[in-house]
């Protein structure tokens, strides 16, 4: 198996960085330091912290997509519970490290207010991310399971934004209760009354 790259180990170990103390906490040196490579190599891949911070929100949005395939947008399930794995599998991820870390898309999108760059590819995430809760949605619809009457696309603007703000408190709480909680309210009361 051939040894990965500097490049690779960057940016691998970089994301654990970056997850932990944020884009703007964690320095370059930080970043070569927990990678365990010449300050230089990072400058040898990098044309600044920007374009690594770019890489590090693809390498994290391409294991996301996975998760997005395998419940949102699962025709394989029926779509409510595709909607209730979606939000174990965050729950199962948000646990991790006494949820200490967050939701690493939401971190940059907290610390991207001077990078136009990541602020606009986080945005870009996210509206793929709502796309694929109106799809889940939709096939709710579709399959009896909530009325059409409700505004799918509104509905699905709600769970993000709710989502990134129970990943928040878990974070500041350093515990997942509040993620668990929206899952609760979710399925107990706002589903419940789109039925």
């Amino acid at each position: 198996m051939p040894k990965p790259s500097h490049k690779d180990t960057l940016i691998a170990e970089g994301m654990r960085v970056i997850h932990e103390y944020g884009f703007n906490g964690a320095s370059v040196r930080d970043i070569v330091q927990a990678a365990g490579v010449p300050h230089g190599s990072f400058t040898n891949h990098f044309a600044s912290k920007e374009a690594f911070g770019l890489e590090v929100i693809e390498l994290y949005f391409a294991a996301a997509q996975y998760d997005l395939r395998d419940t949102l947008c699962n025709d394989e399930m029926k779509p409510l519970l595709r909607l209730r794995k979606y939000l174990d599998v965050h729950i199962k991820l948000i646990s991790r490290n006494d949820a200490r870390n967050g939701c690493l898309l939401g971190n940059f999108a907290l610390d991207s207010n001077d990078s136009e760059p990541i602020r606009s590819r986080i945005n870009e995430i996210f509206a793929e991310v709502e796309r694929c809760v109106v799809y889940c949605l939709d096939a709710a619809v579709e399959a009896g399971e909530l009325r059409s009457a409700i505004s799918n696309q509104q509905l699905a603007s709600f769970i993000v934004a709710s989502m990134q703000g129970a990943f928040l408190l878990a974070k500041a709480q350093r515990d997942p209760a509040p993620v668990v909680n929206l899952k609760d309210i979710l399925f107990s009361t706002v589903l419940q009354r789109a039925k």
